[in-house]
């Protein structure tokens, strides 16, 4: 298919102009001005929209089995409503249990993403240690593409790392060059306070946050960047959702250290009140991990965006339905973690950030899509609109309106955080690898069209020994 994207303003991560964008088969052919119509293309008039790289959501869960249940949405219905939203790409997350192969793991998630609409590639988690890990870490990233490896400090006596684990992990991962993320809550803390809020009697949703105080982020946050310091590896925080961690991550900016943040568009504008709704099920649709925070933490995560110590936005998008939430009726620790919003995602950033004057389109770009694809070693394919690059393209609306709700979702949950939010600015178009795939509000997802996308490492660095010793070699002397 050849499809010429005319009249439309150009908007990249570093610079926004207009321009028509020309696109063949899977590819953006040319970016410029009066291009001419080749024979046979379709021509669409982009006409006061802004046409941008599709968006690339870091961060997602489809059909992961979690807490005794599975989440709502597969690789087919969580991909189809990202494009609906105008995010392309996801990175997903093989999670193995422990003493499970990284190997059938992977093997298994590749096998449920297969009818994944739009394209995909994963983390994988580290959730135990011994000589097959570390062989199979290797294997994934030298054979699959696989840069990215993932530790939860949260979830004891489940997939909970521990400092062993980090520590082996991060020093394979250098190694590798693959770098390690992070989901920062101190795991030993959470399950000793939930305990004591269950025997004072808080059973319901409320307990949730109340376990999960931002101290508990904060301080795995500062250990496992202390760690990633100390072996000299880079290091990504997902899902910061406090000021106390977010400081963390400043300071070892500051000091030079190469830490990234990744931040959830609902922890930017959904607070900690919801926890508070006396119907038990909006409350409990709310439970995810780290929880909602104060507006106090909204306000310090903005500025965090805003100053380029936090990097990426992602969702986090792990849906269950009333149902499976009821499991934890009489116990808010068994209340499956998770919440959606990969279709909403741009929209809310748009909305909340560009249209209050928090950022720039092209900050806007920067944070929805080529960032994550500099971090995983995505761009120049993805990420961007120029020529060689996928065509990934959303054709976006500033001014179309539109209430955010679950009777209008593509989700298969049957609840949505943004539950009547109107925003300003959505998708008028979306183009996937050169297909549309969604035109004016109608969805076009197909099973099985999204590709598997595979990471190269990145260049390996010195291991921690090996930079102590050139620190402290002798300085020859000058004769």
């Amino acid at each position: 298919m050849t499809v010429l994207i005319r009249g439309g303003t150009v908007v990249n991560a570093d610079a926004e102009h207009r321009a028509d964008v020309l696109c063949q088969g899977d590819k953006i052919l040319q970016v410029g001005t009066d291009l001419q119509v080749p024979a046979g293309a379709e021509v669409v008039d982009a006409g006061g929209a802004y046409v941008m790289p599709g968006g690339i959501d870091p961060h997602t869960h489809m059909q992961l089995p979690f807490m005794g249940t599975v989440a709502a949405d597969d690789f087919f219905s969580g991909t189809a409503a990202g494009l609906a939203g105008g995010t392309t790409s996801i990175i997903d997350f093989v999670i193995p249990d422990p003493q499970q192969s990284l190997m059938d793991a992977f093997r298994m998630w590749r096998g449920w993403a297969e009818k994944s609409a739009g394209d995909y590639s994963f983390h994988v988690a580290v959730t135990w240690w011994n000589d097959s890990v570390h062989k199979d870490m290797g294997t994934l990233v030298h054979e699959h593409g696989v840069n990215s490896f993932k530790h939860f400090m949260a979830y004891k006596n489940a997939i909970m790392a521990d400092d062993e684990i980090l520590v082996k992990s991060f020093q394979r991962s250098l190694e590798l060059g693959a770098m390690p993320t992070v989901h920062a809550e101190n795991g030993e803390l959470v399950a000793m306070l939930q305990q004591q809020l269950l025997a004072q009697g808080i059973r319901g949703p409320e307990g949730h946050p109340l376990s999960r105080p931002p101290m508990v982020e904060a301080e795995a946050a500062n250990r496992a960047i202390a760690i990633a310091d100390v072996l000299g590896v880079p290091i990504y925080v997902v899902h910061v959702s406090c000021g106390e961690a977010l400081d963390a991550i400043t300071r070892a900016r500051a000091r030079g250290q190469r830490v990234y943040g990744e931040v959830l568009a609902g922890h930017l504008v959904v607070d900690e009140s919801a926890y508070r709704d006396p119907d038990f099920a909006r409350a409990a649709a709310h439970v995810m991990s780290p929880p909602f925070r104060s507006r106090e933490n909204q306000a310090m995560l903005w500025r965090g965006l805003q100053g380029g110590n936090l990097h990426t936005t992602a969702t986090d998008h792990c849906t269950f339905c009333a149902e499976q939430k009821a499991a934890g009726r009489d116990d808010f620790t068994k209340i499956p973690n998770g919440c959606g919003g990969v279709e909403e995602r741009m929209a809310v950033l748009w909305d909340a950030g560009v249209n209050a004057g928090r950022l720039t389109p092209s900050e806007f770009v920067r944070v929805t899509s080529t960032n994550a694809a500099q971090l995983f070693n995505l761009y120049p394919r993805k990420g961007v609109i120029q020529p060689g690059a996928d065509a990934d393209i959303v054709v976006w609306d500033p001014k179309a309106t539109k209430t955010l709700s679950v009777k209008t979702q593509h989700s298969k949950s049957d609840f949505n955080i943004f539950e009547g939010r109107q925003v300003t600015g959505v998708p008028r178009h979306t183009v996937s690898a050169g297909r549309w795939v969604w035109r004016n509000g109608d969805l076009r997802a197909e099973p099985g069209t999204g590709r598997y996308l595979k990471r190269p490492p990145f260049a390996p660095m010195f291991t921690a020994l090996e930079r102590f010793k050139q620190q402290h070699a002798p300085t020859a002397v000058a004769r």
